[in-house]
C-alpha cells in the first residue's frame, strides 16, 4: 500500500451534509445515545479483530487482550472512546467514515423527504451511528492504525461536520481507534465520569468486552502525596459478560432491548424476542429479535443477511445466513455454539449437519413466537405483518416442511372487509365459509383496486362468498407453491370454467345449461369474429353486472402473472384467453341483434378489449381500441340513440 503522508481538506458529497443535519436534529432528544453507537462501533472493531487473528495471531501484536477505553479531559472539553481493535487503513477511513455508503445515505434521504414519520428508527438502519457524536461535539477527531500495519500508517480524520473533512497521515503506536469528541458549550456535562458511567452502564452493561475508565478516587487524605505523573489507575465499567449467557430469570425487558440496539444498530426498540439454551448432542444459545420496521435493504438481492454466530463467546462472524432460512432474512439476534470449530467459514456452513439443525431450530422458534403473538397480541401482529407480511409469503415455496404452519401466520385483504388495510388470515375465512363450500377462493391483481373491482367478483358478492385479495407481486408464488391449507384447496376465480359445486343451486345449473344450447349461434359467430384473438368463447356464470371478462385455463399462468414476469423482463408464454360473456347484460343482447357484420366486429373488439382492460391488461393496439370507440360512439349520436 502507497502511504500518503500528506494532509488534504476534502467536502463531504452534499446527500452526507444532510445526512449530517438529520442526525443531529433527530436524536437531540436522546443524546446519550451518542456514546451507546461509539463504544458499539468500538466493540464490534475488537470482535473483528478477534475472529481475523484466529488465522493471522500476529495481527495482536504485542497487545492480546482486547478491550474498550472511555476517557474524559475536562481541561481539553473531550471525550474519547478508544479500541484496540482492527482498526481502519487511510483508504478505509475515506471509504467508511469520510462517505458513509452512498447508497444507503440516497434511501435514507429518499425514506425522509416521503415522510417517513420515525426518523430515529432509520436512522441506525443506514449505518450513520458515528455520526451521532455531532450531536454533542462540534469537532471529531479520529485517528486509527489497521491491525498489521507498522506505526507510521496510521492516519487522522477530522471535521467540524459542516461540510469538510481533513485527512492526513500520522504516527500511531498501537493499533485501533480513537474517536474524541470536541464537546459543545452546552454538552460539557459529559465531562463528568460518573455522568458517563451511569450512560454506560444503561447502554452497554451487556457488551462482552471490558469497558475502562480511570478508576475515581474519593477525596482521599493522600491524594496531595500522589505521583502526578503515574499511570492512572483503570477499572471495568460493565459487567462484561456475554448477556445471551446469562439466566433469563436476571434479565430485565430493557437488557434485552439495549442488547437489540446494540447488535442491530437500531434506533428502535425490537417487537418480540426469544431466548433460549440447548443442550444435548447439539449445545447452543440462541437469541432471536424481531425488529419494528423493515430494514431499506430488504429487498436488495446482493445484501445478505442473517444473525451473528459466535463459538465458544469469541465472535466468528456476521450476517451468518445460513443460520437462518432467507425467507426469515429479518431477523436479528445472535447464535453461540460449543460445538463448532473455532475456524468455521461461510463453506463449512455450507454442509454442517450441525447448523442444519439449528437452522430448522431457529425457524421454529421464531414460527412460534409468531403463532403466540397472532393469538395473543393481534394488534401487534398486524404491525409485524405490515412490515413483514410480503417476505413471510416467501416462506411455503421455500420452506416445504413448516408450509401448513407458515399459512396460518399469512395475512390477506379481502370482500369480507371494505378496506385493504384490515386483513383476515385463512382461519378466519374457514370459519366463515358457506355450506356447502369447498375451495377458499381467490383472486390476484396488480393493484388492491383491481383485485376489488374485478368482475370475476360479482357472482361470489351475489352469494356472499367470501374471496381472498391479492396483490403482491409475491403472492403470484405464494398461490403456486400454496395450493391448500387445512384440506381446503386455493381456487382462483379467473382460472378455468367456474364450479361453484353446491353453492350453485339446480336452477342455475340448468339455466346455464340452457342457455349454451339457445345461443351457440351468437358465441359461434363471436368467436369467428375474434379469431385467434381468444381460444374459445361461452357463456359466463360469474358476470351479474358486467358484459364480459377474460378467463385462462385451470393449468395456465396467470394472466397477472405473466404481467409480473414481463415487467422485470422474464418472458412469458403468450396464452389466448378465453371470452365469457354475460348473456342478460345488454351490450351483449345489442350484439346478438346486430346484422351489419362490421359493427359486430367492431362491438366484439371492444367488449374484449373493456374485459383485457378490467383486470389490469394492456391492448395490443390501443389506439385502435379508441377508433373503435369513437366510431360507435358517433354512430349513437348521429342516430339520436
Amino acid at each position: 500500500m502507497t502511504v500518503d503522508a500528506h494532509k488534504e481538506t476534502l467536502e463531504f458529497k452534499a446527500e452526507v451534509s444532510q445526512v449530517l443535519d438529520l442526525v443531529i436534529r433527530s436524536l437531540y432528544s436522546n443524546k446519550e445515545i451518542f456514546l451507546r453507537e461509539l463504544i458499539s462501533n468500538a466493540s464490534d472493531a475488537a470482535e473483528k479483530l478477534r475472529f481475523e487473528s484466529l488465522t493471522d495471531e500476529a495481527l495482536l501484536e504485542d497487545d492480546p487482550e482486547l478491550r474498550v477505553r472511555v476517557s474524559v479531559d475536562k481541561d481539553a472539553g473531550t471525550i474519547t472512546v478508544s479500541d484496540n481493535g482492527i482498526g481502519l487503513s487511510r483508504q478505509e477511513v475515506v471509504e467508511t467514515i469520510g462517505s458513509i455508503a452512498s447508497s444507503g445515505t440516497r434511501r435514507y434521504l429518499e425514506a425522509m423527504s416521503e415522510g417517513a414519520t420515525t426518523d430515529n428508527a432509520l436512522i441506525g438502519q443506514f449505518g450513520v451511528g458515528f455520526y451521532s457524536a455531532y450531536i454533542v461535539a462540534d469537532k471529531v477527531t479520529l485517528t486509527s492504525r489497521r491491525a498489521g500495519l507498522t506505526a507510521e500508517h496510521g492516519v487522522r480524520w477530522e471535521s467540524d461536520g459542516r461540510g469538510s473533512f481533513t485527512l492526513e497521515t500520522v504516527e500511531k503506536s498501537g493499533r485501533g481507534t480513537d474517536v474524541t469528541l470536541h464537546l459543545k458549550e452546552d454538552e460539557k456535562e459529559f465531562l463528568d465520569a460518573w455522568r458517563v458511567r451511569s450512560v454506560i452502564s444503561k447502554f452497554s452493561d451487556h457488551i462482552a468486552m471490558p469497558i475502562e475508565m480511570v478508576k475515581e478516587d474519593y477525596g482521599s487524605e493522600d491524594d496531595e502525596k500522589k505521583d502526578k505523573d503515574a499511570e492512572p489507575e483503570l477499572e471495568q465499567v460493565n459487567r462484561g459478560t456475554a448477556l445471551w449467557m446469562r439466566n433469563k430469570s436476571e434479565l430485565s425487558d430493557d437488557d434485552y432491548k439495549e442488547f437489540y440496539k446494540h447488535i442491530s444498530h437500531d434506533f428502535d426498540e425490537p417487537l418480540a424476542w426469544a431466548h433460549n439454551r440447548v443442550e444435548g448432542n447439539n449445545e447452543y444459545t440462541t437469541l432471536l429479535f424481531l425488529p419494528k420496521r423493515a430494514p431499506w435493504d430488504m429487498w436488495d438481492r446482493e445484501q445478505k443477511h442473517g444473525v451473528k454466530l459466535y463459538v465458544r463467546r469469541v465472535f466468528i462472524m456476521d450476517e451468518a445466513d445460513k443460520l437462518m432460512p432467507h425467507w426469515l432474512r429479518f431477523v436479528k439476534g445472535i447464535v453461540d455454539s460449543d460445538d463448532l470449530p473455532l475456524n468455521v467459514s461461510r463453506e463449512i456452513l455450507q454442509h454442517n449437519r450441525k447448523i442444519d439443525t439449528i437452522r430448522g431450530a431457529n425457524t421454529k422458534r421464531i414460527l412460534s413466537l409468531l403463532e403466540t403473538m397472532a393469538k395473543d397480541e393481534p394488534e401487534k401482529y398486524q404491525t409485524f405483518w405490515n412490515e413483514f407480511g410480503r417476505v413471510l409469503k416467501e416462506g411455503p415455496a421455500e420452506d416445504f416442511a413448516n408450509r401448513e404452519r407458515i399459512g396460518g401466520l399469512l395475512r390477506f385483504a379481502s370482500t369480507h372487509n371494505d378496506n385493504d388495510d384490515q386483513t383476515v388470515s385463512l382461519d378466519d375465512y374457514i370459519e366463515r365459509m358457506k355450506e356447502g363450500q369447498k375451495d377458499i377462493y381467490y383472486i390476484t391483481a396488480d393493484s388492491p383496486a383491481a383485485a376489488r373491482h374485478s368482475p370475476h367478483l360479482e357472482v361470489f358478492r351475489k352469494k356472499g362468498v367470501e374471496v381472498l385479495l391479492l396483490s403482491d407481486r409475491v403472492d403470484e408464488w405464494l398461490v403456486n407453491n400454496l395450493h391448500e391449507y387445512k384440506e381446503k384447496h386455493l381456487q382462483s376465480v379467473t382460472k378455468g370454467k367456474l364450479d361453484l359445486g353446491e353453492l350453485a343451486d339446480k336452477e342455475e345449473k340448468e339455466k346455464a345449461e340452457k342457455a349454451e344450447k339457445e345461443h351457440k349461434d351468437l358465441l359461434k359467430r363471436l368467436k369467428d369474429s375474434l379469431g385467434d384473438r381468444v381460444e374459445a368463447v361461452r357463456v359466463s356464470t360469474r358476470l351479474v353486472d358486467s358484459p364480459a371478462c377474460i378467463v385462462v385455463g385451470e393449468h395456465d399462468m396467470s394472466a397477472n402473472l405473466a404481467r409480473v414476469l414481463k415487467a422485470v423482463g422474464q418472458d412469458a408464454p403468450s396464452m389466448k384467453p378465453t371470452l365469457e360473456v354475460n348473456l342478460e347484460h345488454p351490450m351483449v343482447r345489442r350484439l346478438e341483434s346486430e346484422s351489419d357484420q362490421g359493427r359486430f366486429d367492431d362491438l366484439g373488439l371492444i367488449m374484449l378489449d373493456q374485459a383485457i382492460l378490467s383486470e389490469g391488461g394492456q391492448l395490443d393496439d390501443p389506439s385502435a381500441f379508441v377508433g373503435r370507440l369513437n366510431k360507435l360512439m358517433l354512430n349513437m349520436f348521429m342516430s339520436g340513440a
